[in-house]
């Protein structure tokens, strides 16, 4: 009977299923400044350490118990480095560099709440090379076992991430990608407004940038100033790092909300007017990026909106409806001015009219007789004669 053949492809695509999965693990598990993973908490979650070849590095981490009744925690190291943009480190096997020069006790028994301080120990090769070395001191509630065909079996584990920097002539190279809105956005209807820059590491070691974002109105007056690396977030060598940023009203009477909260909140126009009033901001702002990374300093700037448009549209048509009534003001206004003033000038022209009689009907002329023509005079009687 034959046997079915795995193809090396196969093969190769399982073991990196399996490394991602493995890796994936340990990134879900959240090295945050309190890390709670199966009730243990580890701190602090990350260490920076500079140091000399050779030389032999000492520091403790405090381990808390919050389970009811004893637990046993189990020790292991492993390397890791960049992937993505994100900063989530990638785990990679410790056959060499960092992890196999940490030391530490491979097991710590704790009561129910118990708090104890565990010792470790770095020795730094005298040949190890200059510039960056990263690794991760695991904790699981179970020994980390190896079986058939070099598989791990791994349980839940919580981590402290370990930065050392070995002195010597490191290699250094750096600048900024991009400085913009989250997807390049230009237009907002109210705050908060997500910035993001990415910053590229061609270096030997890690670089923290530093810096600020200055937010001005159109008229230069400074609106805000926002920490630009929120998370004191490093850029491992030969990776480039995305940081993210918001600019958000503060009310210090109540917790801040989420960009997905304030998603979430806008389900309607009364919704958003509602928001838009909460975190209202109008017109034209400019974004100015400083930072520092070293001896090198950065700079870049745009513009964007913010237009409220919601409470916008309300003021619009209220004025609209203002400007009507003051129309309609005026010329109810004037129709009223004007009726006074013609009843004033004819109340004035009867008051100042001279009084003058009607005169009478003249009489009707008498008839002029005419002269009559003179008649030839009649010669004088003569007297008669006796």
């Amino acid at each position: 009977m034959l046997q079915p053949e795995i193809s090396n492809f196969a093969l190769i695509r399982f073991y990196d299923m399996k490394r991602f999965i493995f890796a994936t693990i340990f990134i879900l598990v959240g090295l945050f400044l309190s890390s709670t993973v199966f009730a243990l908490t580890v701190s602090p979650v990350r260490i920076e350490i500079t140091s000399d070849p050779g030389e032999i590095v000492k520091g403790e981490i405090l381990l808390i118990n919050e389970h009811k009744g004893t637990k046993t925690f189990y020790s292991s190291f492993e390397n890791f480095e960049a992937t993505g943009e994100t900063g989530a480190p990638t785990f990679v096997p410790t056959e060499e560099g960092l992890a196999t020069w940490i030391e530490i006790a491979p097991q710590v028994t704790l009561d129910t709440e118990e708090k104890k301080e565990v010792s470790f120990t770095i020795k730094i090769p005298q040949n190890a090379d200059s510039g960056g070395h990263f690794a991760a001191i695991f904790w699981s509630t179970s020994p980390l076992k190896s079986e058939k065909g070099g598989a791990v079996s791994v349980s839940a584990k919580v981590g402290i991430l370990v930065l050392l920097k070995v002195t010597g002539e490191i290699e250094e190279g750096m600048g900024l990608l991009e400085f913009s809105t989250k997807d390049n956005q230009k237009f907002f209807d109210a705050l908060p407004v997500n910035f993001i820059f990415r910053f590229r590491n061609s270096g030997g070691d890690r670089v923290k940038p530093e810096g600020e974002i200055t937010i001005k109105n159109i008229f230069g007056k400074v609106a805000a100033f926002i920490p630009a690396n929120r998370t004191d977030g490093n850029v491992l060598p030969q990776s480039i790092r995305r940081f993210e940023t918001t600019w958000e009203k503060i009310d210090e009477d109540e917790d801040k909300k989420t960009e997905t909260e304030i998603e979430t909140d806008e389900k309607g126009f009364i919704q958003g007017l509602k928001r838009e009033k909460d975190n209202f901001a109008f017109g034209r702002y400019t974004a100015e990026l400083n930072l520092e990374s070293g001896i090198e300093k950065t700079q870049a700037s745009f513009s964007f909106f913010v237009i409220p448009w919601r409470i916008s549209s309300l003021v619009a048509v209220f004025l609209i409806i203002l400007l009507l009534l003051f129309i309609k003001g005026i010329k109810t206004y004037k129709k009223r001015v004007f009726a006074q003033a013609m009843a004033y000038a004819n109340a004035y022209a009867n008051a100042n009219a001279p009084d003058i009689k009607s005169p009478k009907s003249p009489k009707p002329s008498r008839r002029l007789r005419t002269p009559k023509t003179p008649k030839q005079q009649r010669k004088p009687k003569t007297p008669k004669t006796m």
